[in-house]
């Protein structure tokens, strides 16, 4: 874990909310110069706590307001099999998330559809010819109640 201090915790609060707050916007909220800031929030990236910055779409907006859990397990879980599946995983546009799993499912994704019948083509062309797969178990999601992308930095 990287160690930062009040400011620190403040500068990436305000950055997670806002990422394209002006450098001097940020100073002034925490009190400190430009160029003292700037120096922070390079080291801050320097570190690794910074890892980029990203615009978030509506998924509504650009028509794919369906999200979809899929529990996903393999045949088998060898070293080959998994890194192939993996790959596969990345390839796959409507794949927005990929977590491997203990428990029950090896692997859990997150897949945005337009419809049941977009998602009917996803399945169809890219989660049923994933390699390894042995079975596939759908939920789908009703509403979002919660999205969060800031991280608790307490």
């Amino acid at each position: 874990m990287i160690e930062c201090d009040r400011t620190d915790r403040q500068i990436l609060r305000l950055l997670q909310s806002d990422g394209r707050m002006s450098n001097t916007d940020v100073a002034e909220r925490v009190h400190l110069s430009p160029s003292a800031c700037l120096r922070r929030i390079k080291r801050l990236e320097e570190e690794g706590l910074i890892e980029g910055y990203r615009m978030l779409l509506s998924q509504q907006a650009i028509g794919k307001p369906t999200n979809v859990f899929v529990e996903i397990t393999l045949k088998n879980q060898n070293e080959e099999m998994l890194d192939a599946f993996e790959r596969a995983v990345i390839q796959c546009p409507d794949i927005m998330e990929c977590y491997l799993m203990a428990g029950d499912a090896d692997y859990v994704v997150r897949v945005i559809a337009t419809d049941v019948a977009d998602y009917e083509r996803i399945h169809r062309t890219y989660l049923s010819r994933l390699p390894g797969v042995a079975r596939l178990r759908s939920s789908f999601a009703l509403r979002t109640v919660c999205h969060k992308t800031a991280l608790p930095l307490d």
